[in-house]
């Protein structure tokens, strides 16, 4: 026998959440403009029974499932139905079943069109790189800026930010909701040639830049270097065939998208992460009201370890070999340089000022010694 709402335990309430994000419809939303402040206030508040709080949610939103609708949560996976993520989201959605809730897991190779088909409505939710994410939500897609967050604690803290109550306000922006943040570890430089060790080293090389993101073109052509314009799908191809010289990838995939082969023979990474980066679950607001998805950031934030130590396991299959020291003092110019294009990029727009600030200050908080927390510009 399926177990009542009332039976579960507060884990499996909170899964259950996450599952139920396809169980709304715009009808659910429609009744929110009107809606007891009281009963929003008890969902919002983490001091309350869980089940209080889902219950206030219920009520406050009118959700009731609809067995025979078919929801639509798109999965970036570049491997498709064989990769990692979407393995991950088939077993959730084999979960989903025995809440009798209907939904179609759909993966994705291509982000660009995933991300086409959110906008379009063919899908209720959608699973993307933070990089991407910043198209739907400018202040947590700045979570992933250069240099933002040097240290995955520093990143931890960013995260237990954004899924708390008191952030609600800022998951929604231009019809769309942030539904969770996950980590997806540190993004190091490859190189080709391990005499590229510094930025001024690499002038006149081949860098790989983002298709959608021509702030990375400029940046690039500022250090003198050719920026070579690729999609996420083909740049890791394009490091190991030589086509370019230098790649910035999470470390994580070093195995997975083998690129010991673009390393091999004289290649390396250099030993400081440009940020740690995210993967975002995005939602049409139509479908899926903030107060629901507050319980599914919350249900993310939550799983941060068993996700990070999967991370590990994939980031220490790295040969030390590869890894190229950088000086203290080299160090510090790298700092002052990322530093330099946060600034650029936040007068330009493309990143949150305010998320700037909050990093800022998360960084200062776990090292008091930067010299950006005596003389503060972000």
């Amino acid at each position: 026998m399926t177990p009542s709402a009332f039976q579960t335990t507060p884990l499996r309430w909170v899964t259950r959440c996450l599952l139920l994000i396809a169980t709304l419809s715009v009808s659910c939303f429609s009744a929110l403009a009107g809606a007891n402040d009281e009963l929003r206030a008890k969902v919002y508040d983490q001091g309350l029974p869980l089940k209080e709080r889902i219950d206030a949610m219920q009520e406050l939103t009118g959700l009731e499932p609809e067995p025979d609708r078919i929801y639509r949560v798109c999965v970036w996976d570049i491997f498709g139905r064989s990769g990692p993520i979407y393995g991950a989201a088939q077993d959730q959605r084999r979960k989903i079943l025995q809440y009798g809730i209907n939904v179609e897991m759909v993966p994705y190779t291509s982000e660009s069109v995933m991300v086409e088909e959110l906008k379009s409505g063919t899908c209720d939710a959608a699973l993307m790189s933070g990089l991407r994410a910043r198209l739907f939500n400018k202040y947590t897609g700045t979570l992933d800026s250069i240099g933002g967050f040097p240290e995955r604690e520093q990143m931890r803290l960013g995260l237990q930010l954004m899924a708390d109550p008191r952030s609600a306000d800022r998951m929604v922006s231009n019809g769309y909701v942030v539904m969770g943040i996950a980590p997806a570890g540190a993004a190091h430089v490859f190189v080709n040639d391990r005499s590229i060790n510094t930025l001024a080293k690499a002038s006149g090389k081949r860098v790989v830049v983002l298709d959608y993101d021509p702030t990375q073109a400029e940046m690039i052509s500022g250090v003198g270097a050719t920026p070579v314009v690729a999609d996420i799908v083909n740049a890791p191809n394009m490091f190991n065939t030589g086509v370019v010289d230098v790649l910035a990838a999470p470390l994580a995939a070093y195995e997975v998208l083998e690129l010991h082969k673009g390393l091999e023979p004289d290649g390396g990474i250099i030993d400081l992460p440009l940020t740690h980066i995210t993967m975002q679950l995005i939602g049409r607001e139509e479908v899926i009201p903030n107060e629901l998805a507050q319980f599914v950031r919350e249900a993310f934030h939550q799983g941060f370890d068993d996700i990070i130590s999967r991370i590990r396991m994939e980031e220490d299959k790295v040969p030390d070999k590869w890894w190229i020291e950088i000086p203290p003092d080299d160090r510090r110019e790298y700092d002052a340089l990322m530093q330099e294009a946060r600034l650029e990029l936040r007068e330009q727009g493309y990143y949150s000022a305010d998320m700037l600030t909050l990093q800022r200050k998360i960084r200062c908080r776990t090292d008091g010694s930067r010299q950006e927390c005596t003389n503060p510009v972000e």
